[in-house]
């Protein structure tokens, strides 16, 4: 009976040290993803800075949609890694954090569309990229909240 009841033992402790051992790896492959996100999120970010310091910097009108247009070939290099970040998300969920990520994968997308209005010189176009900035730092600072969520609930 002893020997049953130590066996039993044993396996409910393999099985708890298993369990435990699958959520320490699916964190650490999570918080890699998010933490990938987030880094490339920053370059995106980064870039959209440099718009607004063409205005700043640049006085000839030519100079400064040189500089937007750079950054727009810049933008596109940088988001197709983006968008391999938030697919990888999306293998790594959870669905809060998948929802967050396609958010910031999508505002990028909006600054993105929304800086080649400025590179038009389309009327209004300047405003419309602040803002569409300004939803992607939104949209990231929910994802990192959510990731944090997520990590810390595992």
């Amino acid at each position: 009976m002893t020997t049953l009841g130590n066996a039993r033992a044993a396996r409910v402790q393999a099985e708890t040290s298993i369990e435990g051992q699958r959520r320490d790896h699916l964190r650490s492959s999570r918080r890699i993803a998010y933490l990938d996100l987030m880094e490339q999120a920053h370059v995106i970010g980064e870039l959209y800075w440099r718009v607004g310091d063409a205005y700043v910097q640049l006085t000839d009108h030519t100079a400064r949609l040189t500089r937007i247009e750079e950054t727009r070939v810049q933008l596109r290099d940088g988001f197709d890694p983006l968008m391999r970040c938030v697919r990888v998300i999306v293998l790594e969920g959870p669905d809060t954090v998948v929802q967050a990520a396609r958010a910031v994968l999508e505002a990028a997308a909006e600054a993105n569309s929304a800086l080649w209005h400025v590179a038009l010189e389309k009327p209004q176009a300047r405003g419309g990229f602040d803002e569409a900035q300004e939803r992607f730092r939104d949209r990231l600072d929910e994802f990192i909240s959510a990731a944090h969520t997520a990590v810390s609930t595992l």
